[in-house]
């Protein structure tokens, strides 16, 4: 079963704008108990990095995946080709990881507590899930036996210094 571009953005979406929405209403709850944190500048800065480094990296892997993996006329943020360059070669879903850290940029930068100790998380491992769940399926639907040899020897996401340096760099 295919996803459409379009349901993931509204998914992705609802996880992002309910995270704020619970986060607001969490607070509240907190502060009502006399349980209240205040995020300081530096916070709110990291918070910053974390979208910046978010957007770098789903606008980087984005313009390779645009570059290698279409053939013909194809949907604009569809592929038809498999692509292992950039940092394909070395983590096969780097766009999610980077998105990965946009829930927590936004929860520094509001400055919730709730949201940076339990929704931000709970985005994350929702990432993670759509992940192994969707994509790697769809992945293995579209593109077979390359895709399963490419699952065996390159991770779904990689901390190396090399590899995080190649989120930084475009096609």
């Amino acid at each position: 079963m295919k996803v459409s571009v379009r349901m993931r953005w509204f998914v992705w979406v609802l996880f992002i704008t309910g995270g704020i929405g619970l986060s607001l209403w969490t607070d509240k709850i907190l502060e009502l108990c006399g349980f209240s944190v205040h995020f300081g500048l530096t916070a709110r800065l990291i918070g910053l990095l974390f979208i910046g480094f978010s957007f770098v990296v789903a606008r980087n892997t984005g313009k390779t995946l645009a570059k290698y993996g279409k053939e013909g006329n194809i949907e604009k943020f569809d592929t038809n080709k498999f692509v292992d360059k950039g940092a394909y070669a070395c983590m096969r879903h780097p766009m999610h990881f980077g998105l990965m850290f946009f829930p927590f940029g936004i929860a520094l930068l509001m400055g919730s507590f709730s949201y940076t100790i339990m929704y931000a998380p709970l985005t994350a491992l929702l990432i993670v899930v759509m992940v192994f769940t969707l994509e790697e399926k769809e992945a293995i639907e579209k593109f077979g036996s390359v895709y399963i040899e490419y699952k065996k020897r390159v991770p779904a996401f990689n901390l190396s210094p090399g590899c995080i340096k190649k989120l930084f760099q475009c096609c």
